[in-house]
């Protein structure tokens, strides 16, 4: 793998916005998430000429938001790159990558949700990615999320204590308060206690292998793509999927899980990981974890692969950064998830 630079207090952090343009509907809230880049994390931030624009304008520019990816890679000046939110179109960009100059110059670039396409697609070609908070969403929100998720920001950004075991956030949240409105910018939906935590639904022993995922319902644009990976890519994979604030049903995930039965995927890779489905009542997360079993072990045969559930990534906070390639140890045993290395280069 090909891994960026260690970021630092006073590195300077590139603001884009390679999918939706929220930050121009929503500047108050933007401009926080911001702040606390700067405030809470130290770092030093410019914003790139699409950080703002709206989302009409993105939609008719795919090359101008590839534009500004390309340029944060190529400006010696910034170490890292964050995006402002998601979207749903972000694929459109990647005919205008410049691959060969981004991986020339590897740099931290981290998003979650429609982010997932260029994200995993840098990853195919051989670079760690990061699948975390964006600036709207999981940052603007730091002072009113759990203490330990400012303690998970600093230490997979700044530190290298690893093997890092990830550790499940004491509370959880489905979303924001409106953004639209000053007296509660920045506050959560009420939280919800995570005594449970993640869990596995079946698997034993110990698993090992390189974190490759993203949004489920985002993947489903790339396959049968150029951008799509190839049948030996996925050994020695760690799959992790999570669903958007569309909602996906059970029965939905579920067929988008049989496509990767049918690939033959799930002979390959060592594990599979869910983070928590947004907006799911109880019941329809016990229909979800039915289907992921039915689909997985039942119609597949894959019923010694480690399979967790309700892992705090994805569309619910506080959001775990996963990076893309890293490699990993899952202990179903003992419900553990463990980032064996460093994803930064040395």
């Amino acid at each position: 793998m090909i891994k960026p630079r260690r970021l630092k207090r006073g590195s300077t952090i590139a603001v884009l916005a390679p999918s939706g343009g929220l930050a121009h509907a929503f500047p108050d809230n933007y401009e926080l998430g911001l702040r606390n880049l700067q405030d809470a994390l130290g770092f030093h931030v410019v914003e790139m000429p699409t950080a703002r624009m709206s989302s009409e304008e993105l939609y008719r520019h795919p090359e101008l938001r590839a534009k500004d990816i390309n340029d944060g890679f190529a400006d010696g000046r910034i170490d890292g790159m964050i995006v402002t939110i998601g979207g749903y179109e972000s694929v459109r960009i990647l005919p205008y990558l410049d691959t060969a100059a981004i991986l020339k110059h590897p740099k931290f670039i981290m998003g979650y949700s429609d982010s997932t396409t260029f994200l995993t697609y840098l990853n195919l070609l051989g670079m760690v990615t990061f699948y975390g908070p964006s600036v709207m969403s999981g940052i603007a929100q730091l002072q009113h999320l759990p203490e330990e998720y400012l303690q998970h920001l600093e230490s997979i950004l700044f530190r290298d204590d690893y093997p890092y075991t990830c550790k499940p956030f004491s509370r959880w949240t489905n979303g924001y308060k409106d953004w639209s409105v000053r007296e509660t910018l920045g506050e959560c939906l009420p939280f919800s206690d995570n005594e449970r935590g993640w869990r596995f639904l079946q698997g034993s022993g110990i698993a090992e292998g390189f974190l490759w995922g993203g949004c489920i319902e985002v993947l489903e644009f790339l396959k049968g793509t150029a951008y799509w990976p190839e049948p030996e890519f996925w050994d020695r994979r760690i799959l992790f999927f999570e669903t958007s604030e569309e909602k996906p049903t059970p029965r939905q995930v579920g067929y988008m899980l049989r496509n990767y039965g049918m690939q033959g995927i799930f002979r390959q890779v060592k594990g599979v990981l869910f983070g928590r489905a947004k907006d799911y009542s109880e019941e329809e997360k016990r229909e979800l974890n039915r289907v992921i079993l039915d689909v997985i072990h039942g119609e597949f045969g894959a019923g010694s692969l480690p399979v967790a559930v309700d892992v705090d990534f994805g569309h619910t906070d506080p959001k775990l950064i996963l990076p893309i390639g890293g490699r990993v140890r899952l202990l179903p045993d003992d419900h553990a998830i463990i980032l064996l290395e460093r994803p930064f280069a040395e």
